[in-house]
């Protein structure tokens, strides 16, 4: 080996380097531990709420020390920033996508325009968006477009004062297009600005946030962030805030007296209109007496008084207050639904007919009803636009309160304003997004300067957030969560440990396997291999790159692969010993003849890894990341520090055997007709293959949420539970639910689509809350709702992970899957015939890569509902089927190489000679690998966490199915297409080239 100095040098280096980038973790994480510690000490278990204060402490005392020099010029603060990000799955947190509402940019561009012709596309694009993978605007232009004559550039749609700069009247629709299409954009590229402001501000380590693609959609990833209701409320909060004039109470009389009399009058209409019903059959009558009846089971919930507004009311608002009346906050939508309908409106008199109805904020579960004074064009009075900073500070009765100031334009109207609410004795409501937060009255006189207050029942965080977002500015449209994931801190801790665990075991198993079967020089591979390990962590700190539990099961797999470098090198080492050449001659030849087969086999597989790092998302783009930084550490290590370690050992004359007594002839003098079987070999592969085919038709396939959309949790219980008895309590509340064991018998793992397409932090709570109640007969008596939630029990009882999917988002995931998965086979099937630049080696090679993905789709089809862990098909399981493809092909190019190698050297053999003879020189290494890579794969399958188990389980059924047709169906595949020189290079060719 040439410039062995230099590779010294290097290796030295970057392993000094790697362990640098390492020293900052194990500096941060130790303060962190003393942090925890002193925390533990000062608060006791004994007082109340001591989780939340413990953090407080954590957090005060990596604050007091943060910039302290600990070693070498290095702080807690400059370590921290430097240290190995741990992901979601590791640490707790929450991961969500945001849909920034494209429809709300266009009518905003469009001043709410009332065109019929623009609403009407606006809401096919609404319904086109459901089952489609173009982008909404794309959507809206295809619908608009429909309507003949329509134009985009209609004073009444986008050619109006707002855009009068860019589009006029004569534009086409054409010319129109690409201007909204870049107003959008710069919408979008707002709201991801104003979202990461709002995030910096959080105080949460190594955020990341970032757009996806031209989507609208925006991922935000707050690793240890444990409120998780106070997250969503700062991602989700448009920031709208507005100034509104607001009525008192007396102005409207006895409006909602009346308003009550005309909604029970509608009620008693509708009542005798249902009695005129034509007289039923019989039969028919009974069954309506029977749906009646199940109907009225909880009678305590039907509304039987004749007063539908008045019986909802808890309080009438007092004498000229702003508040009409106070209502419970789980009937605000009834009570709206009563005062927008049109027989109820026509109740106002004509001078306050434009009057907007909205809520304040719910205290104790009730909620202020308010009347904002509105006009024709329901414009605000003045808007948040003209605040220049916002900040926590407390009232004049010491509540927590945002006090706010406005720039020269806002300071004047804000003078009017006051001024005419001074003389009029009136109130200002203060509205953030819709919500009415006060609405003070003005006792002073005009306000000048441009201060303003918002007051209410702010905790001090929740006044920092508000603080913070209207610093940041507003949303231009709203951001919904269509997709999240939310891991609990204990849950986080203990797929540390259960990855830790699957890791050493891992390491453990493969560092005494290579020593097994190869003595000294497998100890050799050994020592390349913890170099290797070092270097992947050391890269992965440096990039700033982001570990998960899946990235950890991609190192330990690399740990698994990074083995079949060495066995290839040593079994051509081995067989270069047999012919009798010298240790110093067999080992250069050794690693000279395996170098082809070794980059071949190691591309096919980055090459997956490659798609999965493209198309993939969150963990899984972890996975992809580990996987192809360990290839290329693989390579290095094992072709240039395993040579160093072989080469300085034998350069004194000493003998370094490749094998120990009891592998010595292992595999030796093969000679297995593989051809011959080949017939039996498809019949038994056909028949696996039909069953499965079989099996997608009548068992179907477990598609996870990512793929079908809805919500599934992991909740905890204190005892044993029957997942049967379970999902039967959740199905009486959700009517459609799942409920399966999920690790230990007292986790299950449930799945409703319940209201799987509305969004919003009220509905996610709604849906925790019934299934609390519905869990109520196995949780614990002192659990409350708030223990239940995720995060917030030390106790760990209740949802201790949440995963949410819109339907629209999983439509987008599955299709992304299907093209990752075919892409892969495109790009491989190229690459082989590249590589061997004969179409047949191709079809063999994808032959059984659809073979080896049919049957471990029939087998997850089979085994789903029988299995006692999760076997769905979701972007986990994609990850896995990608990685089994490239670890089936680079099998079958190792196998592949050495036919090609074969037909150039022995000319006049028969093709069945050339094909028995390869396959037989590749078994030891073949079979070695695989078990090594299985046994691997099974330490992390057992020690590696439930929500790793489905995921290992269809990588060792891909690596065993996959071993077996790199034998048995790509090589006769390859063989009964091909002729004798198709199978060989033509090397006279070659020679005159050269």
């Amino acid at each position: 080996m040439q410039n062995k100095g230099l590779i010294k040098i290097f290796a030295v280096l970057f392993g000094l380097v790697c362990i640098y980038q390492l020293s900052f973790t194990f500096i941060a994480s130790g303060v962190e531990s003393d942090a925890e510690a002193f925390a533990k000490q000062k608060i006791g278990t004994n007082v109340e709420g001591y989780s939340v204060l413990r953090d407080v402490e954590e957090a005060s005392y990596l604050d007091s020390i943060g910039n302290n020099e600990i070693v070498a010029g290095i702080t807690y603060n400059t370590a921290k920033d430097k240290e190995l990000n741990k992901g979601l799955d590791l640490k707790g947190g929450i991961n969500v996508i945001l849909q920034i509402s494209v429809k709300d940019i266009l009518k905003g561009l469009a001043n709410n325009s009332s065109d019929p012709a623009f609403n009407k596309a606006l809401a096919e694009a609404d319904a086109a968006q459901k089952d489609s993978q173009e982008n909404y605007l794309d959507l809206f232009y295809e619908a608009f477009e429909k309507n003949e004559g329509a134009k985009l550039a209609s004073p009444d749609i986008f050619a109006n004062k707002t855009l009068s700069d860019q589009v006029n009247f004569e534009m086409t629709n054409d010319v129109v297009k690409p201007i909204i299409r870049e107003k959008v954009s710069e919408s979008i590229t707002s709201a991801f600005e104003v979202l990461r402001k709002r995030i910096d501000k959080f105080g949460v380590a190594q955020p990341n946030i970032q757009r996806l693609g031209n989507s609208g959609r925006i991922l935000v990833e707050l690793p240890g962030a444990k409120d998780i209701s106070r997250v969503k409320k700062l991602l989700q909060s448009t920031a709208q805030l507005e100034f509104w004039y607001v009525h008192k109470n007396t102005d409207f009389g006895n409006f909602l007296i009346n308003a009550n009399n005309t909604l029970a009058e509608m009620v008693k209409k509708e009542d005798k209109s249902a009695e005129k019903k034509d007289t039923l059959s019989a039969s028919e009558e009974d069954e309506e007496i029977e749906a009646l009846l199940a109907s009225t089971e909880d009678s305590s919930e039907v509304q039987t008084a004749n007063n539908p507004l008045l019986d909802l009311m808890v309080s009438p608002g007092f004498q000229g207050s702003p508040v009409l009346a106070s209502f419970s906050s789980k009937d605000t939508a009834q009570v709206r639904e009563y005062l927008n309908k049109s027989q109820v409106r026509s109740l106002l008199p004509a001078d306050l007919r434009f009057t907007e109805f909205v809520w304040g904020v719910s205290k104790e579960n009730v909620s202020d009803l308010y009347a904002l004074k509105g006009d024709r064009e329901m414009l605000p009075a003045l808007t948040g636009d003209v605040i220049t900073d916002a900040t926590q500070t407390y009232d004049q009765v010491g509540r927590v309160a945002v006090s706010m100031q406005m720039d020269g334009k806002g300071a004047k109207i804000w003078e009017e304003m006051t001024g005419r609410a001074y003389t009029e004795k009136s109130n200002i409501a203060i509205v953030l997004d819709n919500v009415v937060y006060s609405a003070p009255t003005v006792s002073t006189g005009p306000i000048s300067g441009g201060r303003s207050e918002i007051s209410g029942e702010f905790s001090i965080a929740e006044g920092q957030d508000l603080a913070n977002v209207l610093r940041a500015g507003k949303l231009p449209a709203s951001a919904d969560i269509i997709q999240s994931e939310i891991v609990g801190p204990s849950l986080g801790q203990e797929a540390i440990s259960s990855g830790l665990n699957s890791f050493l075991i891992a390491l453990a198993i493969v560092l005494l396997w290579m020593i097994f079967y190869y003595g000294k020089a497998g100890l050799f591979a050994d020592v390349a291999l913890v170099v290797n390990i070092i270097f992947i962590f050391g890269i992965l700190a440096g990039l700033g790159a982001v570990l998960t539990l899946p990235g950890i099961a991609g190192i330990v797999l690399t740990i698994g692969m990074s083995v079949d470098a060495n066995v290839l090198i040593f079994e051509r080492i081995k067989e270069e010993l047999a012919k009798g050449k010298s240790q110093k001659d067999a080992i250069k030849d050794g690693f000279n003849n395996a170098l082809s087969s070794i980059l071949d086999a190691n591309i096919t597989t980055g090459l997956t890894g490659l798609i999965l790092l493209i198309l993939g998302t969150g963990p899984i783009k972890g996975f992809a990341t580990t996987l192809l930084i360990g290839i290329a550490t693989s390579l290095f290590t094992a072709i240039f520090i395993t040579r160093l370690f072989i080469d300085g050992y034998g350069k004194n004359g000493k003998f370094l055997a490749f094998s120990t007594s009891i592998t010595k002839n292992l595999f030796a003098n093969m000679n297995i007709d593989f051809l011959s079987k080949r017939k039996i070999a498809y019949t038994i592969s056909g028949i696996f293959i039909l069953v499965s085919i079989g099996s997608f038709f009548t068992n179907g396939l477990n598609e996870g949420v990512d793929f079908i959309g809805g919500r599934t949790y992991t909740v905890r219980f204190a005892d044993d539970v029957n997942a049967s008895e379970v999902e039967k309590d959740l199905i009486a509340t959700f009517e459609s639910a799942e409920a399966k064991t999920y690790g230990p018998n007292n986790q299950l793992k449930i799945t409703t689509k319940y209201k799987v397409e509305d969004d919003g932090e009220a509905v996610d709570t709604e849906i925790q809350r019934m299934m609390y109640d519905a869990l109520q007969p196995h949780l614990p008596t002192d659990i409350s709702f708030d223990d239940f939630t995720v995060g917030s029990n030390e106790r760990e009882i209740g949802i201790m992970k949440s995963m949410k999917v819109g339907p629209t988002i999983a439509d987008d995931i599955k299709n992304d899957s299907f093209w990752a998965v075919l892409g892969s086979l495109i790009v491989v099937f190229l690459y082989i015939l590249l590589r061997f630049r004969k179409w047949q080696y191709s079809l063999g090679a994808v032959a059984a890569v659809f073979h080896d993905v049919l049957i471990v789709l029939g087998i997850f089809s089979l085994a789903y509902n029988i299995m006692p862990f999760s076997m769905e098909i979701n972007q986990a399981f994609i990850a896995a089927i990608l990685t089994v493809i490239g670890y089936s092909l680079n099998d079958t190019v190792v196998v592949f190489d050495r036919i090609r190698e074969y037909a150039n050297e022995h000319t006049t053999w028969q093709r069945s000679k050339i094909i028995n003879s390869a396959l037989n020189s590749t078994l030891g290494r073949t079979v070695n690998t695989s078990l090594t890579t299985i046994l691997v794969l099974l330490a992390i399958f057992i020690f590696g966490g439930e929500s790793l188990r489905g995921f290992m389980f269809a990588m060792i059924i891909g690596i065993i199915v996959g071993t077996y047709s790199s034998l048995f169906i790509a090589t006769p595949v390859m063989f009964d297409s091909a002729n004798k020189k198709a199978i060989r290079d033509n090397k006279k060719k070659e020679e005159v080239v050269a």
